[in-house]
């Protein structure tokens, strides 16, 4: 009976003691001790707390340095005391996390400089290598790499240590290595690893990282290792610039190549020097402006839908403004070249401003898709998914344009009247006829490159006459009426003028292009590929 009641007594003492405990404040800790630095207002008080609190794993050290960098981390200096308002205007005693009525008027924000900046970008980046979500793990990893923090190294060995996602994993490594690379207490052989795993990486930012490395004093082995990576990553820059150069151009060769391949049509097969051609593709532009801006008005949910609708409807009203002019105007005119080209250029002017008349002189909004919005990465390349939907775009047509060319009957009666006009129209075929279905042709496929040019360029009034000078130019390279020099001769062009830009600049690269062309025609008269055929070679 007597142990009975000495084991209640012991209970009942063990009861009063945790009652008495927990009314007891807690000791205050090295996460409350970091708040408490913020109310100092000493920048090396601030950047130590933040240290502190980045690597405590306390739940709240994300949302506290986040307010910190928004300026919503307020110290009172008068009671010592930490406030953090949220962004629903509602305040709490840091330390313990006490909701208050307001933040008194004597606490101001948490001063902050350029270095503490820096160190608060390090400790996001640092809090957020355990996020749940892969893509953020890589963004803290990254911004982790660039400021190399020493402070972070503990977080981001745990965060590798449980890392599954093999991006992520490689981004901790390359992480790991910019922060061993810098530290003053790492080995040679340390940071020698640590100068294959940034070389592997190979982009800017790691030139840029071992570039930094050059100004600290290192051992020889150090020194050496990061020469030869430095030297090794220029080289890869070197190629993947030419590369993105090769993409660039073919980028601008695919414009091209849309914008001449109508008129390699109507100039091959009629003979005719349309300078009102740029003016087409300025149409097609503002059909993609029309069809968007009903679908915005009415039917907003087929936005993503507008392109699909506006090519067809740019290629009828092109091409039936361009039946119109040359049953009305070029048929007047054929044999007549300079009396062709004088009335074109009058038609293009007209035409600019009925569409100034009309739409106003400046520049219109044509917006992207989301399917045409962003870019990618390929290596070191990026990729914008509107140039390459062009590029794409363009291929497609050429294509369609070739198969009608070969397998259509009209395509075989504008073969036939391109290479011997006389002959063609002593078999039977109405060349009048033929003419005017190439120049609508001609006109609608420039139509529909006016709604590709609308993704990339100005929908003004003068968008046609960026590119007209450019088209001819294409055309007489690759060989009038051969469909085939027009696309090699696009990507030739567009090749050219990007690599020649940086060295030349953009103005003195299109002029540097226009006389290789003059020369290169001096020697081959007929372009890259000559047509064949009787009439031709007669």
């Amino acid at each position: 009976m007597l142990i009975n009641l000495f084991d209640r007594f012991r209970t009942l003492v063990f009861v009063v003691f945790l009652i008495a405990a927990s009314a007891i404040p807690a000791l205050a800790g090295p996460f409350e001790d970091a708040v408490a630095k913020f109310a100092n207002d000493d920048y090396s008080d601030t950047d130590d707390a933040i240290g502190v609190i980045a690597t405590s794993g306390n739940p709240q050290a994300f949302a506290i340095i986040s307010a910190l960098q928004d300026g919503r981390v307020m110290a009172d200096p008068d009671s010592k005391k930490v406030y953090l308002t949220d962004t629903d205007g509602k305040s709490v005693e840091l330390a313990t996390g006490t909701p208050v009525a307001s933040v008194p008027d004597s606490a101001a924000a948490v001063r902050l400089n350029n270095r503490l900046r820096r160190t608060i970008d390090a400790a996001l980046g640092g809090l957020t290598l355990m996020s749940p979500d892969p893509d953020k793990r890589v963004e803290a990893a990254q911004s982790v790499f660039k400021t190399h923090d020493a402070a972070m190294l503990p977080v981001v060995d745990q965060a590798l240590e449980k890392e599954t996602n093999k991006k992520a994993k490689q981004a901790f490594i390359e992480a790991r290595a910019a922060i061993l690379l810098f530290k003053e207490d790492a080995t040679d052989a340390e940071k020698i690893e640590s100068i294959a795993v940034i070389k592997a990486r190979g982009d800017q930012e790691a030139l840029a990282l071992l570039t930094g490395l050059a100004g600290a004093e290192q051992s020889i082995g150090v020194a050496r290792s990061a020469a030869s990576a430095t030297t090794a990553i220029q080289s890869r820059q070197t190629l993947w610039s030419i590369a993105q150069n090769a993409w660039y151009g073919l980028s601008l060769g695919s414009v091209l190549l849309l914008a001449a391949i109508g008129l390699a049509i109507t100039f091959g097969v009629m003979g005719v020097i349309n300078m009102a051609h740029g003016e087409m593709v300025m149409i097609g532009a503002y059909v993609t402006f029309g069809v968007q801006e009903i679908i915005r008005t009415s039917y907003p949910a087929l936005f993503d839908y507008s392109l699909l609708m506006a090519v067809p409807l740019a290629f009828l009203i092109a091409g039936m403004i361009g039946v119109v002019i040359e049953r009305t105007i070029i048929r007047f005119l054929y044999g007549r070249p300079l009396e062709t080209l004088l009335a074109t250029w009058g038609l293009s002017l007209v035409l600019q401003q009925a569409v100034r008349t009309m739409f106003g002189p400046t520049n219109r909004e044509v917006g992207n898709p989301s399917w045409m919005s962003g870019a990618f990465e390929l290596g070191q390349i990026t990729i914008t998914y509107n140039r390459l939907w062009i590029l794409c775009f363009t291929l497609a047509v050429f294509a369609i344009l070739l198969a009608m060319l070969r397998y259509s009957s009209i395509g075989l009666e504008m073969r036939a009247v391109t290479q011997n006009r006389r002959m063609a129209a002593s078999m039977g075929i109405a060349t009048s006829r033929v003419d005017a279905l190439t120049f609508g042709l001609g006109s609608g496929i420039a139509g529909i490159a006016g709604v590709a040019l609308s993704q990339i360029d100005n929908v003004s009034p003068n968008l046609g006459q960026s590119y007209i000078i450019d088209s001819f130019m294409v055309v007489v390279f690759g060989g009038v009426g051969n469909l085939w020099g027009t696309l090699v001769g696009a990507f030739t062009l567009g090749i050219a003028n990007k690599f020649l830009e940086p060295v030349a600049g953009a103005v003195l690269g299109k002029i540097a292009i226009l006389v290789l062309i003059i020369l290169f025609i001096q020697k081959r008269p007929r372009g890259l590929f000559a047509l064949k055929g009787r009439a031709i070679e007669a």
